[in-house]
């Protein structure tokens, strides 16, 4: 993830957020790699639904976030997951 990416998501987030702000997480992760992003949010329930052949899994998390940054950060740690998708 480049600064670029992250100023761009930075000023999108300002601009329809008002923090600290509810904020729903969505990734699409290979079966079996559930567990690495609900540790990313040990302290928070998950919604998981499973793809039509069971391949892939979208897992769900809200949050209340401080900022803009903190939601950066959790993209970052999310990013080192193998085949993750963030929504």
């Amino acid at each position: 993830m480049d600064a670029t990416w992250a100023e761009s998501l930075r000023k999108k987030l300002d601009e329809h957020y008002i923090w600290p702000a509810l904020y729903t997480f969505k990734f699409i992760v290979p079966k079996g790699k559930e567990e690495e992003v609900k540790r990313l949010f040990p302290l928070h329930e998950s919604t998981e639904r499973h793809s039509k052949n069971g391949n892939y899994t979208s897992v769900t998390i809200q949050m209340m976030m401080p900022g803009s940054d903190a939601v950066i950060d959790i993209y970052r740690a999310a990013s080192g997951i193998e085949g993750i998708i963030a929504l």
